[in-house]
């Protein structure tokens, strides 16, 4: 293809970015949809966590335009894009919620602070993943800091 093929089948730069950050959310979204509603909230903590990384490894192109690009967005189209990221945020800080508030989690958790937490270690990924690397093994000992800690049972205060 040459470069000026492409835009045969687009309007521009502008509609390629929104587009690829659509495929991105819709992508992420689904993810979480797939988790099961029955399980306790820590475990789809665990899993939308192996969902989010799986993603960036396996759309790795995709997932780094999303986190990075929406600002090169138009006003309006970057007004959408951020709405399915904040939505996709309420999503992932509803699960720390819902662990809270079934005594799963600590009952002073700050679930705004836990989703950030979240986001930010699996929004970056992208950025020190490896081709084949075991997202799985990353995402459970992500998760295993995330909701058990870092500090030893045994450790002082």
């Amino acid at each position: 293809m040459q470069k000026g093929s492409l835009y045969a089948h687009i309007a521009g730069k502008q509609e390629l970015l929104y587009e690829t950050m659509l495929v991105g959310a819709r992508a992420f979204h689904a993810a979480l949809d797939e988790l099961p509603e029955r399980a306790p909230a820590t475990e789809r903590i665990r899993l939308a966590l192996r969902a989010h990384l799986r993603l960036v490894a396996d759309q790795l192109d995709v997932a780094t335009v999303f986190v990075r690009e929406w600002r090169s967005l138009d006003a309006e189209r970057r007004d959408e894009i951020l709405a399915e990221r904040r939505r996709y945020e309420e999503r992932i800080r509803a699960l720390f919620r819902e662990g809270r508030e079934g005594s799963e989690l600590r009952t002073d958790l700050d679930e705004n602070a836990a989703a950030l937490l979240f986001l930010s270690a699996a929004n970056w990924a992208y950025t020190w993943l490896h081709p084949g690397e075991d997202t799985d093994a990353v995402a459970d000992a992500f998760f295993g800091l995330l909701v058990d800690g870092m500090r030893g049972y045994d450790t002082p205060v």
